[in-house]
């Protein structure tokens, strides 16, 4: 049995590195004040530890298929997760998560340009000649997320021979994660003390910083949907996504085997149907799943409480892989143009956010708190950086969220699934036309939906 322990002391690890992270968070001053999740704090510890070689001999790359997986589970668990009640009461919410939609489209195709554009700056003053794939993937690991930092740089490695794509797409992501909390939290504390969010209820307790409840304070994680003397409600809604899990799986493995190496146009379009790209083919198999459980009326078997559950935990444990999956080695070898890039990504996706927030009529803070929190680290950050402003989610932010997880799979349908499993092998004109007129059509449709006519600032919320 000794044979199987490796994986499982690394993930006990991993564990412990995010226990260390709580209680970092709960009792330095620094950290509560910046909210620093614990799930970061515990992966930069992990980082060093490994760096240092006192991580019981594990290595940065052990790690990376925990990122990949616990990423796959978080985008799965998430389209589980239905609306609430109070949600399908409320006021449309296709108007605000088409703007989130379109902010993100827009951030998705500029960072990649950016960063594109800054390595060609970087080797022309330098004389070096790092590949520009190694700046695009700034927008993977920033907007997209470490999972498809993961994903596409792995791919990008295999196939194209972009030496070290995933881990400096992973080394973004990271970065990505500490923009959005270093920018986010202190315009949304800014925020509050100015008026400019909805919810007055809205304040930073002493439970808010130190990151856990007291006792007397402990709030309900959900409610059981199984009588535990058959099985416990955790391990049934485990067993729905395990039951995706299966079907993303063999769906791809029949797909396979039906493309082959066929090379249309000398297109490798079964780079599409690679494992590589599960996420995504587990994100459309729980969608078919959910629908199908809403159709036969049987939707009340998923408690969204527990699902959100089971999503935060995975994000939590993809945040702490993500960082110590870092190779000390490849950080310091491109650490000049990654922090060229990251801080004019970073930038201007503050620029973009925060710009066109000031000129909504409502709801203008928060909307851009949030949409900077997913354009730089993922919909689990835009939702921490969103309570801070809306401790209840009271307003329609968090529902209009629902409705952008979805719409990001259609308006960046052709750059997700079509171009970025194999963007080296396009030339750079083609990829240039292509992101930059996605960014000027998002542009052109958030004019015509009117969200460019309100006012120069965030407008005060009244009282």
């Amino acid at each position: 049995m000794a044979a199987t322990f490796p994986m499982i002391i690394a993930f006990a690890f991993m564990a412990a590195m995010l226990l260390i992270g709580t209680w970092l968070r709960a009792n330095v001053p620094i950290f509560r004040t910046a909210l620093i999740p614990a799930s970061l704090i515990g992966g930069v510890v992990g980082f060093i530890l490994i760096s240092a070689g006192l991580s019981l001999g594990f290595e940065a790359r052990t790690f990376a298929p925990f990122t990949f997986h616990f990423f796959t589970l978080s985008f799965m668990s998430l389209v589980l997760t239905g609306s609430s009640a109070a949600a399908k009461r409320s006021s449309p919410i296709y108007r605000g998560g088409m703007w989130l939609t379109l902010i993100w489209t827009m951030s998705l195709a500029m960072q990649a340009l950016i960063g594109f554009g800054v390595i060609a700056g970087y080797n022309g003053i330098s004389g070096t000649s790092i590949s520009g794939f190694l700046g695009a993937i700034s927008t993977y690991g920033y907007t997209m997320g470490p999972g498809q930092a993961l994903t596409y740089g792995g791919i990008w490695e295999r196939s194209f021979n972009i030496s070290d794509a995933a881990t400096v797409g992973l080394i973004y992501a990271s970065f990505g994660f500490i923009a959005a909390f270093c920018v986010g939290v202190p315009v949304a504390r800014w925020a509050i003390k100015n008026g400019y969010n909805q919810n007055a209820s809205a304040k930073i307790d002493d439970e808010f910083l130190r990151g856990y409840y007291r006792r007397e304070s402990r709030v309900s994680a959900g409610q059981q949907v199984t009588h535990s003397a058959n099985v416990d409600t955790l391990a049934f809604h485990i067993a729905i996504l395990g039951v995706a899990y299966i079907v993303t799986n063999y769906w791809l493995v029949f797909m396979q085997s039906v493309i082959g190496d066929a090379r249309p146009l000398g297109v490798a379009v079964g780079v599409i149907f690679s494992h590589n790209l599960f996420f995504f083919w587990g994100l459309v198999v729980c969608v078919i799943i959910r629908l199908l459980m809403e159709r036969l009326r049987i939707d009340h078997f998923i408690d969204n409480d527990t699902q959100k559950r089971i999503t935060g935990t995975a994000v939590d444990f993809m945040v702490v892989g993500t960082i110590m999956s870092i190779k000390f080695a490849v950080l310091v070898e491109f650490l000049a143009p990654v922090l060229l890039v990251t801080a004019a990504v970073t930038l201007v996706t503050a620029l973009l956010c925060f710009g066109l927030g000031r000129k909504l009529a409502n709801l203008g803070i928060e909307r851009a708190v949030t949409i900077f929190g997913c354009c730089t680290g993922s919909t689990g950050t835009g939702l921490l950086l969103l309570r801070i402003l809306d401790p209840d989610f009271s307003a329609t932010v968090s529902k209009e969220l629902a409705f952008f997880n979805i719409a990001i799979l259609f308006t960046c349908f052709h750059i997700i699934l079509v171009m970025s499993p194999i963007l080296p092998s396009y030339g750079m004109t083609t990829i240039w036309i292509v992101f930059g007129l996605t960014f000027v059509v998002a542009w052109a449709a958030i004019y015509a939906m009117g969200f460019l006519r309100g006012g120069s600032g965030f407008a005060r919320a009244e009282t």
